[in-house]
């Protein structure tokens, strides 16, 4: 994290990482700027939050043709889901911190750190206005590129078609016959270090499942994953 304008040196590093030379370094600059950095200085200068409007939108459209391309069987509900997951602020968090963008993130004296999980939003929102910034400093291909290097591998990986097992069965179970499926403790053994917990999840007109785990959410969340794939919601891992 910084709070002064980024060096020659710094710019030229961080471009390094990218693999896009910036015609234009100050939309770099202004992309790495969080309006808290700007407290108190007249005028309007700039920060990031007009880019993230317009980085968020070419991730969508590269993601999404990305994902039409490598999965030319998928229906459009499992294209949606795997573009939602790819484009959530928890991937792009993740991606920013694959670049180690907090070193160069700009910010206030009153945000100590940017690199922890309480500012991964800020983060997320700093790899999307770099692909902004991208965008306008050299158009769609080299953005294209960018978001194909630190993206392709995630979009093709084949279980990112799964999100939350849960809430898959809760929406699953609501639409099929308007009921809310049912969690129940079964067993809990082991020392408090050390637990195991049996979970079994119960929906109206179905047979139960059951899921163990070390924890209580882990093993609901393995109870669910069991009955959607029993019932053909999901396909069964190999």
């Amino acid at each position: 994290m910084k709070s002064k304008a980024l060096s020659k040196g710094e710019i030229e590093r961080l471009e390094d990482r990218i693999g896009y030379r910036f015609a234009e370094p100050e939309r770099l600059e202004r992309a790495l700027t969080h309006s808290s950095s700007l407290a108190g200085k007249s005028g309007k200068p700039a920060n990031y939050e007009r880019l993230e409007f317009l980085g968020d939108r070419v991730l969508g459209l590269c993601v999404a043709e990305m994902l039409f391309t490598a999965f030319r069987s998928a229906a459009e509900g499992e294209l949606s889901v795997r573009l939602n997951q790819l484009v959530s602020a928890q991937t792009c968090a993740a991606v920013a911190d694959d670049l180690e963008l907090h070193e160069f993130i700009r910010t206030g004296s009153d945000i100590k750190s940017v690199k922890g999980k309480r500012m991964a939003s800020v983060r997320a929102d700093v790899i999307e206005s770099l692909i902004a910034a991208i965008y306008l400093d050299g158009g769609l291909e080299p953005a294209r590129a960018f978001i194909e290097r630190l993206w392709g591998e995630r979009a093709r990986r084949e279980n990112a078609a799964r999100r939350d097992a849960k809430t898959e069965l809760q929406e699953w179970s609501h639409a099929r016959s308007g009921s809310t499926p049912l969690y129940r403790i079964l067993d809990r053994s082991g020392p408090d270090h050390d637990p195991q917990f049996t979970v079994r999840v119960e929906i109206e007109g179905l047979e139960p499942e059951t899921g163990v785990s070390r924890s209580k959410r882990t093993a609901e969340q393995e109870a669910a994953t069991r009955m959607l794939e029993r019932e053909g919601v999901w396909p069964q891992k190999s």
